[in-house]
């Protein structure tokens, strides 16, 4: 009876179906409700199952730091690479055609900087660019007649580095050519700076040194005397060549630390620079860092 009392005295839960009193057991709940059970004459009630409980807020996991990689290490990766360099040092250095083009534009820079013509690169690497444009026009002639989207791909992209080369090429030569059209007398008559000019140019130099004279010789030349007929006179301290100046300002990159010698107007001085510097100076000042390899046209 205590049960039954407690039971009817319990508050009505509108999940819950109205228990039905048969002795001192009751039917069991509907599905959403909790089970009512006899227990020793004392009203006992299952708990709820999860759906009713509470909701909880979800613990965060705390995050846990990245695990850096300890000095040790990235020294050890390096001195790995290191050792490999100095063991195989053909698979680590640049490709020779990467190179050659690297060559080209850095003698093109320097060129197209300088007020004086530079020698003529002396490690065959004209010959090599000169090899690998006649392979690509080859290439490109081989490859012309394909439809294939991939290879008119590859097409396009082997024309675009040919047309690459060829421009560095011409403008190079376009360059010297100009220089020696300019100071045609200063280049042939000095045997030091005729070894500047590759044989091409020299013979240019003096089949146009040749053509211009005649010109000349026909023109007005013919009617002076024997002995002013010359273009290279050097009568009263005074020399009919004209050669470059060479105090045109340049711009130069220091590769390593340097002392530059500076010869101004008024005073001379000393600059200390240091690697990776830019400095404007005359050439005249810039020439013997950029043959010493300390410094590089820009």
């Amino acid at each position: 009876m205590i049960a039954v009392a407690a039971a009817r005295r319990a508050p009505r839960n509108p999940g819950w179906d109205l228990p039905r009193v048969r002795g001192l057991n009751f039917h069991q709940r509907s599905k959403s409700g909790p089970r009512h059970e006899k227990c020793d004459g004392q009203l006992s009630l299952s708990p709820p199952p999860p759906s009713l409980l509470p909701l909880q807020q979800p613990i965060a996991p705390t995050a846990q730091p990245n695990p850096s990689p300890s000095p040790s290490n990235s020294q050890a990766i390096m001195d790995i690479d290191d050792i490999l360099r100095e063991v195989d040092p053909v698979s680590h250095q640049i490709p020779q055609e990467t190179r050659d083009l690297q060559d080209l534009t850095r003698a093109w820079v320097a060129e197209r900087s300088t007020p004086e013509l530079l020698p003529w690169p002396s490690n065959g690497l004209f010959e090599r660019i000169n090899d690998k444009i006649k392979r690509q026009i080859e290439k490109v002639e081989e490859m012309t007649g394909d439809m294939d989207p991939k290879t008119n791909f590859a097409l396009i992209v082997i024309q675009t580095e040919l047309e690459r080369f060829k421009y560095l090429v011409r403008s190079f030569l376009r360059t010297r050519i100009a220089k020696i059209d300019k100071h045609l007398l200063h280049y042939i008559s000095n045997d030091n700076l005729r070894t500047r000019m590759s044989q091409i140019e020299e013979a240019y130099a003096r089949r146009h040194q040749l053509l211009l004279h005649n010109h000349y010789l026909n023109s007005f030349l013919g009617t002076f005397p024997p002995a002013m007929q010359n273009l290279n006179d050097t009568a009263g301290n005074i020399s009919m060549i004209d050669s470059p100046d060479l105090d045109s300002a340049v711009f130069i990159r220091l590769l390593k630390d340097a002392e530059i010698e500076c010869h101004g107007v008024d005073v001379d001085g000393v600059l200390t620079g240091k690697e990776g510097d830019i400095v404007i100076l005359r050439w005249s000042d810039a020439k013997a860092l950029v043959e010493r390899g300390d410094a590089e046209l820009v």
